[in-house]
C-alpha cells in the first residue's frame, strides 16, 4: 500500500513538473520569437471632485465580478477606518450602502488575502464598486480569481460588482484627500474599454472540452449553454463573427517518448493537454481532450463552410450533456452521434481532424497555437476560459448577461442589434426625465432621443418617410414634400365653421407661410381684414363684409355683383341678355334638322338609282328573249309578201 501511495505521489509530481516545464518553455519561446506578453485590460478612473484633485488614471479591471462595459459609475469614495485590507467581513448591516445621492466606491489596500475575497466583503457591506490600491510601485496587474481552494469556494461566482486595481501613488493621493474630510467623487468609466470600429463585432471564445477541471470547467460549460441563444441570434443576424479557440501545448523534445507525453499529446508530442484527472494511471488521458478539442474546431469549420457557423453552439452544448466525462461517455462514438443528430457531414469532419498518430503538423491545431500568441493590442491568451472582443480580452465573470453587455459595447453607436437593447442588460435613457435631454414634440410624441447600448443620442428622426432636421436637442422640424402630414409640418393650423387653413404647403420643402387671407410668421396666423384695403369692393353701390380667411362684396337692391369686373349689374337685364343667344341656337338647330332631312332624301334617291342599275343588268335577258320571239313571228310575213 505504501508503494502504491508513493507511486501516486510521484505521478502527481511528474504531472506538475511536466506542466511547469511546458509552460515555461512555451513562454520563453514565444517571448523570444514574437515578443509575446500579457496585456492588462483597463478602465479609466477620473477624480471629479474636489477640483484640486481632478485627474484621470487607469485601473486594471478585475477578472471577476461584472464590469459595466459600455457604461460608467460615479460615486463617493470611502476608505474604511478599520479593516482597510478588506480580508474580514465589515461590521454592521451594509455600512457602505449607497445613499440617496450617489453610490459608494470602496477603497481597500492590497495584501493579506485574495483580491476576490476583498471585493466580496465590499459587496456584502453595500459597496457599488471596489478599488484596490497596490502596495508596491509597479505596473498594473490583473486581479484574477484564486485557484481552487476552500477559501474561494462559494463566493466568487456570487460577486456582481465591478472592481479594479490602481497604482500605489494614486491610492495614496485618494487617501490624503479623504483624510482632509473632503467628499471625493470619482467616476469609473468602461465606455471605451472595448473598441467599436464598425457595425460588426468579432469575438472569440478560448475554451476547453474537458469538464473535469473543477469550477472553471463548470463555469465555461454553463456559459456555453446559457449564452447559446444570444450567440445564435447575433450570428444569424450578421451582427457578429464568432470563432471558438482551444489552447494546446507541445511536449519538450526531451520528453517526447515518455509515457507522460504519449498519454497527453498527439502527432508525436506536438499538441498536448493536461491529464483531466491529473493521474496518468486512471480515467481519461490528455490526448483524449486534444482530440475532442480538434473535433470541435472542425465542427465549427465545416459548419461555417455550409453557412451555419452557429451550429457549434448546439454541438458544444449537446456534447457536454450527452458525452460528459463524469458519466464516462466522453468518446469519439458519442461525439459522432451528436454530429449526426445535428445533420453535419461526418466524413468532412473526419478529414479535417486527420491522423492523430502521424508524425506531422496538424493544420488546424497549428493555427490555434499561432493565434494563442498575442499580437497587436491583444496579449497572450493564458487564462481559460477567455473571451476576446474586437481584439480585447474580456475581464470579469463568465456569465451570460455580463458577456453580452461587453459584446454590445463593441458595436458602433446606433448600430446596436435589438438583443442589446433588452431590459435585462440595458437602461433606456430616453425614458428618463426630460426625454433624456433631447427634443420631443408632445403633440405627436415624435422624439429625437434614440436609445443605444452606451446611453442615448439626440438625432432628429425619420417618421413615416419624413425627415426631421435640427440639432436634436432644442429643435427638429420636418423637411420634404410629405412633411405636412406630420403634425402639419410644425406650422400653424386652424379649422372653423367647416373651413380649415394651414401654414404648411406641400410645394415648400421647409418653413411655414401663412395662407392667402392671413398674415403672420407661419407659427401663428391671423385673419386679414380685406375690407380695409382700398382695392376691395370699390364699385358704385358696393359694400364689403370681412369673413375668416376671405371677404364678400354685395350690391345695393337687387343688383348682382360680378367679382371679376368689380361691378354691379341688374338681374332682369341679365335674363334678356340670353335671348339673342337663344335665337342663334334655335336657328342652328333648325338648320341642322333641315340638313339632316335633305341628306336622308338624297341618300334614298341615290340608293334607288343604284338598285335600278343593278337590276338592269339582269333585265336585258328577258327583253332579248321577247324580241327574238317577235322577230321569228314576223319573218314569214315578209317572205309571203315577196
Amino acid at each position: 500500500m505504501m508503494a502504491a501511495m508513493e507511486k501516486k505521489i510521484c505521478m502527481a509530481f511528474l504531472v506538475k513538473l511536466l506542466t511547469a516545464l511546458v509552460l515555461v518553455l512555451i513562454s520563453v519561446l514565444e517571448n523570444h520569437e514574437v515578443g509575446a506578453r500579457f496585456v492588462v485590460e483597463k478602465s479609466s478612473i477620473t477624480v471629479l471632485f474636489p477640483m484640486n484633485m481632478h485627474s484621470k488614471h487607469d485601473g486594471a479591471i478585475g477578472n471577476f465580478g461584472v464590469p459595466d462595459y459600455g457604461g460608467y459609475l460615479a460615486g463617493s469614495l470611502v476608505y474604511p477606518e478599520k479593516g482597510s485590507n478588506g480580508c474580514e467581513a465589515f461590521e454592521g448591516d451594509k455600512p457602505f450602502k449607497s445613499n440617496f445621492s450617489r453610490p459608494t466606491v470602496l477603497l481597500l489596500d492590497r495584501g493579506g488575502c485574495y483580491f476576490a475575497l476583498k471585493v466580496w466583503n465590499g459587496q456584502q457591506a453595500g459597496a457599488a464598486a471596489v478599488l484596490v490600491a497596490d502596495s508596491v510601485d509597479e505596473p498594473l496587474i490583473t486581479m484574477d480569481s484564486p485557484a481552487e481552494s476552500i477559501d474561494s469556494d462559494g463566493y466568487i461566482e456570487k460577486i456582481g460588482i465591478p472592481s479594479a486595481l490602481i497604482e500605489k501613488s494614486f491610492g495614496e493621493s485618494l487617501k490624503e484627500g479623504l483624510q482632509k474630510k473632503e467628499d471625493v467623487i470619482i467616476r469609473i468609466d468602461w465606455r471605451e474599454a472595448v473598441p467599436h470600429p464598425d457595425e460588426r463585432v468579432e469575438y472569440e471564445f478560448w475554451t476547453n472540452s474537458n469538464d473535469e477541471c473543477g469550477a472553471r470547467c463548470d463555469e465555461q460549460m454553463d456559459f456555453v449553454r446559457n449564452f447559446r441563444g444570444h450567440a445564435q441570434i447575433l450570428e444569424k443576424g450578421g451582427y457578429t463573427l464568432f470563432t471558438p479557440h482551444y489552447i494546446t501545448w507541445y511536449c519538450p523534445l526531451a520528453f517526447i517518448h515518455s509515457s507522460q507525453c504519449k498519454s497527453q499529446c498527439i502527432n508525436n508530442g506536438r499538441y498536448c493537454a493536461p491529464d483531466p484527472e491529473r493521474d496518468f494511471g486512471e480515467g481519461y488521458q490528455g490526448k483524449d481532450v486534444v482530440l475532442e478539442n480538434l473535433r470541435q474546431l472542425c465542427v465549427h469549420r465545416v459548419a461555417k463552410e455550409s453557412n451555419r457557423p452557429w451550429v457549434w453552439w448546439d454541438y458544444a452544448t449537446d456534447f457536454h450533456i450527452r458525452c460528459s466525462m463524469k458519466e464516462k461517455r466522453y468518446s469519439k462514438d458519442c461525439a459522432e452521434n451528436v454530429i449526426e443528430a445535428l445533420g453535419l457531414p461526418i466524413e468532412k469532419i473526419r478529414k479535417c481532424i486527420g491522423d492523430p498518430e502521424a508524425d506531422m503538423e496538424n493544420e488546424v491545431l497549428r493555427t490555434e497555437q499561432v493565434l494563442q500568441v498575442g499580437r497587436g493590442s491583444r496579449g497572450d491568451v493564458t487564462i481559460l476560459p477567455t473571451v476576446v472582443i474586437n481584439n480585447v480580452q474580456y475581464r470579469g465573470k463568465l456569465e451570460r448577461s455580463a458577456v453580452l453587455k461587453a459584446i454590445c459595447a463593441g458595436f458602433k453607436e446606433t448600430t446596436d442589434p435589438p438583443v442589446c437593447l433588452s431590459g435585462d442588460i440595458e437602461t433606456n435613457e430616453c425614458t428618463h426625465e426630460h426625454n433624456g435631454g433631447c427634443w420631443r414634440d408632445t403633440l405627436s410624441n415624435v422624439t429625437a432621443c434614440k436609445d443605444t447600448f452606451r446611453g442615448r443620442v439626440c438625432e432628429c428622426p425619420v417618421v413615416n418617410g419624413v425627415q426631421y432636421q435640427g440639432d436634436g436637442y432644442t429643435s427638429c422640424t420636418p423637411y420634404g414634400s410629405a412633411r405636412c402630414s406630420i403634425s402639419n409640418g410644425g406650422c400653424w393650423y386652424e379649422a372653423r365653421d367647416g373651413l380649415a387653413f394651414s401654414a404648411c404647403s406641400e410645394s415648400d420643402l421647409h418653413g411655414c407661410r401663412c395662407p392667402h387671407g392671413f398674415h403672420g410668421d407661419g407659427q401663428k396666423c391671423q385673419d386679414v381684414d380685406e375690407c380695409k384695403e382700398r382695392s376691395r369692393c370699390q364699385c358704385n353701390g358696393c359694400s364689403c363684409r370681412n369673413t375668416w380667411g376671405s371677404y364678400e362684396c354685395k350690391c345695393k337692391g337687387d343688383l348682382l355683383y360680378i367679382k371679376e369686373q368689380d361691378a354691379c349689374i341688374e338681374r332682369n337685364r341679365s335674363r334678356f341678355g340670353w335671348f339673342p343667344s337663344f335665337l342663334v341656337l334655335a336657328a342652328l338647330a333648325a338648320a341642322c334638322i333641315a340638313g339632316y332631312i335633305f341628306y336622308k332624301y338624297r341618300l334614298r334617291s341615290y340608293m334607288d338609282t343604284e338598285i335600278m342599275a343593278i337590276m338592269s343588268q339582269y333585265m336585258p335577258l328577258d327583253n332579248e328573249h321577247n324580241n327574238q320571239v317577235q322577230t321569228d313571228q314576223a319573218e314569214p310575213l315578209r317572205r309571203d309578201s315577196v
